[in-house]
């Protein structure tokens, strides 16, 4: 299952930051941001990844994130 997420984070090194507290949540998963598009694209790849929790997480940190349909 692959999720994809539209956020405001641009800066490479809170990327950086970001993918390590969520792989810390999601040991399997393979995340990665796409900060050359438009909408700073988040994409979470796992097995058992829940939406929300992502979602949830990344606005804990004051970041928009929201999951695209």
């Amino acid at each position: 299952m692959i999720e994809v997420f539209k956020t405001n984070i641009s800066n490479n090194a809170v990327a950086e930051i970001i993918v390590q507290h969520l792989q810390n949540i999601l040991p399997e998963a393979k995340i990665n941001f796409d900060l050359e598009d438009c909408d700073n694209i988040l994409r979470v790849e796992g097995n058992s990844m829940l939406v929300n929790t992502v979602a949830q997480q990344i606005t804990a940190l004051w970041f928009y994130c929201k999951a695209l349909e």
